[in-house]
């Protein structure tokens, strides 16, 4: 067995395999077309023209001038016609309007409908939206395979269809980091008002009255500040909570420890992080991982008396729980910015409430954010234009015919281990090395891996944050998140014809929510492989086992004994949940062993805590795939 290591940092190194041979200048768009509006065959032209105009006689000198005034006409039209078309169809800031029209013919037709968003777009070579306008897959149908990038003024793109946008082979490109301080800001002013009543005093005030004694508030100094996602927006929250006095804890699975370090802030775990703070605020988000996260177990578990915060995203925030919350008590106030349905309904009974501090989510909202957002999706728009490779792209690049499909099943089995690698973590200082190895009877140098890589990337960081990951961004996102990927290609005597005998995953320095996963090394250790064009899952820490990862999983650690797939199958068939497969795996006859459970629908918290009080049961987890 023959075993090459190689760590991988660089955003589509292609040192990652000498076969791997670069595209053809004429590919170098990906899915972005071959441009049309190059600015050397402009200039090509003028010099011929110039030639023709030489060669004119003497003679001809009123001629000549006539026709020089129609070729100089004529020329710029040209070159105005070779220049793309950007179309705008929600307010830019002006700075970013400037940038476009050095490169492009911009229109800016804002508060388009649908229908003439349709009409417009078959002759537009970009569009740029914020949130309102909606890019459907019909819109992006009706671009006719001209248009070739799609940038998001701002973070979200649920206004997106990045499905249909990759299919039409359109670029989609956000700006992720230009509302970073003011969505900050808003998260400290939300918390100050919050604590001092200041929206209701004035409301009072404004009503003519004066009600000193009612709106008695809460100091900051000395209190403790929970921050959930400390990312750019929460570490400059907790940053300025330092300056207010405040001590800051916070939890993130990425976050470096050092990072968390340098500014006094503690990482905990998600429980402890919302269990000793007196305020919470939120910067996660909306994933179907943090998809109402706070939720009446989750306040159950709060201090009495606690304050919220959320500037992030609608949604991450059961707002009927959170109502509950108030009304008992256990929740004092909270300030919102953002909710599940915008803007909310007239009668909506969280905005109406006198405990509760509301803004129609301006957390970008000021005049530098706005600018900077501007600036930052005009360069990303004209970088795709140009055909360069953007760090903030969304979407997939197009990927060759032949190489899909000779790996699409261990593209899915890529992201499958990642994703369950994450849910195994508990606590700890966060992920910030997975070792990759890759099992295959081809040689180490016939393995082009940066798709593999990539997806690993994507079922790691994607379910607790905004990137979106690809193999245009894997590595930068990785890097920027402190995450190393570390791939070793090993040669095994298997079949030839497959590309991959099997990949597997370890993480180290990091606590597993089922001791069972973590190896004799002390690592979390699984193994897949694809079996008939299927991912499976065939090792979990020191177990053999045989599961088809579709659906969802459950995993048991176990003494063997008789019974056991019985007792856990009536569990499940009571509360209606089907089992589509079963598998054990174990060290010996009646020692430990591993059952996993394939499930098409998720148990409730009912079931798993039966399965959990089966006797033989040691440890059981639960994992979405």
């Amino acid at each position: 067995m023959v075993s090459t290591t190689k760590t991988i940092l660089t955003p589509l190194s292609t040192t990652a395999s000498r076969s791997f041979k670069p595209p053809a200048p004429t590919c170098r768009f990906f899915f972005l077309h071959n441009s049309h509006f190059s600015s050397n065959s402009s200039i090509k032209l003028s010099h011929s023209r110039c030639t023709t105009h030489r060669c004119l006689s003497i003679n001809s000198a009123i001629k000549t001038e006539e026709l020089s005034r129609e070729t100089s006409l004529s020329t710029a039209s040209s070159s105005e016609e070779s220049k793309p078309t950007i179309l705008v169809s929600e307010k830019l800031g002006s700075a970013g309007i400037d940038l476009l029209r050095k490169f492009g013919n911009v229109d800016c037709s804002y508060d388009i409908s649908s229908e003439d968003l349709q009409k417009k777009i078959a002759s537009c070579d970009a569009l740029i939206v914020r949130s309102g306008t909606k890019v459907t897959r019909e819109v992006l149908e009706a671009g006719k395979g001209r248009l070739k990038v799609v940038g998001r003024a701002g973070v979200g793109i649920d206004n997106v269809d990045l499905q249909a946008a990759t299919e039409f082979g359109c670029l989609v490109v956000n700006a992720p980091t230009a509302n970073t301080i003011a969505a900050a800001e808003h998260g400290i002013a939300l918390l100050a008002a919050m604590a001092r009543n200041v929206s209701q005093a004035d409301a009072s005030m404004k009503a003519g009255k004066w009600q000193r004694n009612k709106y008695v508030g809460v100091s900051m100094v000395g209190k403790t500040l929970g921050v959930l996602g400390f990312g750019k927006v929460g570490s400059e929250v907790a940053r300025r909570a330092k300056g207010l006095g405040m001590c800051v804890i916070a939890h993130d699975p990425y976050a470096p420890v050092d990072r968390a370090r340098a500014i006094g802030v503690e990482l905990v775990s998600f429980d402890q992080a919302i269990s000793s703070a007196d305020f919470i605020s939120t910067h996660v988000p909306l994933t179907p991982n943090t998809k109402n996260m706070f939720n009446d177990d989750t306040f159950e578990k709060m201090k009495k008396g606690v304050r919220i915060i959320n500037v992030a995203r609608g949604g991450v925030i059961d707002e009927d729980a959170l109502l509950r919350a108030l009304d008992s008590g256990k929740v004092a106030q909270a300030a919102i910015d953002v909710f599940a349905e915008e803007p909310p309904s007239k009668d909506c009974k969280l905005v109406k409430n006198e405990k509760v501090i509301v803004t129609p989510h301006l957390g970008a909202s000021t005049k530098e954010a706005q600018e900077g957002v501007a600036i930052e999706i005009a360069e990303a728009v004209i970088d795709a234009l140009k055909g360069e490779l953007s760090a903030t792209a969304v979407n997939a690049p197009m990927v060759p015919p032949e190489v899909l499909s000779e790996l699409a099943p261990y593209v899915l089995l890529a992201e499958k281990l990642g994703s369950i690698a994450v849910q195994l973590v508990s606590g700890g200082d966060g992920i910030r090395s997975v070792k990759v190895a890759y099992k295959s009877a081809k040689g180490p140098d016939d393995m082009d891996t940066r798709l593999l890589r990539a997806m690993i990337t994507k079922g790691i960081i994607e379910p607790i944050s905004t990137s979106y990951i690809n193999l245009v961004n894997a590595d930068f996102v990785a890097k920027q998140k402190g995450l190393r990927i570390n791939e070793a290609r090993v040669v095994v005597d298997t079949y030839p014809q497959l590309p991959i005998h099997s990949i597997q995953l370890k993480i180290s320095h990091v606590d597993s929510k089922f001791a069972g996963a973590v190896s004799d090394n002390g690592e979390i250790s699984i193994e897949g492989r694809v079996r008939y064009g299927v991912p499976h899952l065939t090792r979990v820490g020191s177990f053999s086992v045989d599961v088809s990862l579709e659906g969802s999983l459950i995993l048991c650690r176990q003494v063997d004994q008789p019974g056991m797939i019985g007792q856990v199958g009536k569990i499940l068939g009571d509360q209606n949940v089907n089992v589509s497969f079963m598998s054990v795996g174990r060290t010996g006859k009646r020692e430990q062993a591993i059952m996993a459970i394939g499930v098409d629908e998720a148990p409730n918290k009912e079931a798993l805590k039966k399965i959990g009080e089966v006797s033989a049961i040691e440890e059981s987890v639960f994992l979405k795939l």
